[in-house]
């Protein structure tokens, strides 16, 4: 006889999170550093999901807030205080101090709100707090805190001033960023992603993109947006099968055919942007001629012709930048895009190439090359509602089954 299958309701993933808790149901326990485990999203089961996740995440010193809370913060999520909208959902800036929770420290921040209609759910949501609430890093932004009530699913970050790369890089009334910024940024990311892939549990990011990358005032690089992270392969295990999943224009061409997720993934999708950088160009332009719509394939056979590479530059740059360093930072993007992962380096090598390009000037030189293997925009982001939904309708989630 068959058996109709039940439809999955949000009390099936948080019942917790739709019943008052007793004072006594859960213990507070602090895990100390020395003996910490990170833990995973199959670790949680799904019927104390709530429950376990307040425990395990006990040492992580994240606030859970209440969506009352967070209304106040942000004005009722006043559309003034709108920085922005992703897949995830809207995100508003707020305000917290320790009139609103004890030993909150005084500071902005960013509130992402769970759209329920959104290309993201519950799971993403779940998976931001588990990763980013024990991942600790210069380069990842700093999850302060959660709220999880009735059908709310909200998230707390540190605030951004400069917004994301995306913003930055391609708005046309943002100055241009200088080549010694641009290298410092993505010398941050590649700080980001190595750490993740370096861990004692490696994490693939799996959604590396411009959009995901956040600068602070300095144009420090905070990689955000968690949603999609998966845990690496570990002992004999050389990739992990999972459905396809990121956005057009950055995801890595053996994962897309295949479903087969490695870090070499995360580092096709870093050459993406590093090729962004170079270009001033989107990985994706509708508005472009046909054969220059794909950046990879328009520029990547250019990258490694010296004539052929100043055709590609971005010319906002105007001509500002090292001849040498632009032949070093091209070639490592030709060999992130290598159509055989196997061809990537890794971001620690990936690292060593652009250290000693952050600072350098035009025109100097930085010795033999062996590869083995300001504008502020945040006020622009409120100028017009089509703005602040661009990324949204640029982006495209690839869900093709492996």
């Amino acid at each position: 006889m068959a058996v109709k299958k039940r439809a999955t309701k949000w009390h099936d993933y948080f019942p917790g999170c739709f019943k008052p808790e007793s004072p006594n149901s859960v213990k507070t326990k602090r895990v100390s550093s020395s003996s910490f485990q990170r833990i995973s999203l199959s670790d949680l089961s799904s019927s104390t999901i709530s429950e376990e996740l307040s425990v395990s995440l006990a040492g992580s010193n994240l606030h859970v807030f209440t969506h009352q809370e967070l209304k106040l913060i942000t004005h009722n999520f006043a559309s003034s205080n709108l920085l922005g909208e992703g897949g995830f959902g809207p995100v508003h800036k707020g305000f917290i101090d320790d009139k609103l929770r004890p030993g909150l420290k005084a500071q902005p921040v960013a509130v992402k709100l769970l759209d329920l209609e959104g290309t993201q759910g519950h799971r993403e949501w779940l998976t931001e707090v588990i990763f980013l609430g024990q991942l600790r890093h210069a380069n990842l932004v700093k999850l302060i805190g959660y709220c999880c009530e009735e059908e709310h699913r909200l998230l707390v970050y540190e605030y951004m001033p400069r917004g994301s790369l995306e913003n930055q890089l391609f708005r046309k009334m943002c100055i241009p960023i200088p080549w010694s910024t641009r290298m410092k940024i993505a010398l941050g990311a590649a700080k980001g992603l190595a750490f993740l892939h370096e861990a004692n549990k490696p994490v693939i990011y799996r959604d590396f993109k411009a959009s995901n990358i956040l600068l602070d005032s300095d144009f420090t690089v905070k990689l955000s947006d968690f949603g999609l992270a998966k845990d690496g392969p570990q002992g004999d295990d050389t990739h992990v099968s999972t459905r396809v999943m990121g956005t057009q224009g950055y995801a890595a061409p053996e994962y897309i055919m295949t479903g087969h997720l490695t870090s070499a993934s995360d580092v096709y999708s870093f050459g993406v942007v590093l090729m962004e950088l170079l270009t001033g160009r989107k990985s994706v332009d509708k508005s472009r001629p046909n054969r220059e719509q794909n950046l990879v394939d328009w520029a990547r056979p250019m990258l490694k012709n010296p004539r052929k590479l100043t055709k590609v530059v971005d010319p906002r740059l105007e001509g500002q930048y090292p001849e040498t360093g632009l032949r070093k930072a091209a070639a490592l993007a030709y060999q992130c895009l290598s159509y055989r992962p196997k061809l990537r380096p890794t971001m620690t090598e990936v690292i060593h190439v652009l250290e000693p390009l952050k600072d350098v000037a035009d025109d100097a030189q930085i010795g033999t090359f062996v590869f083995a293997v300001s504008m502020d925009c945040d006020s622009l982001r409120k100028s017009s509602s089509e703005n602040k939904k661009e990324t949204t309708k640029e982006e495209e989630e690839l869900t093709v089954s492996p």
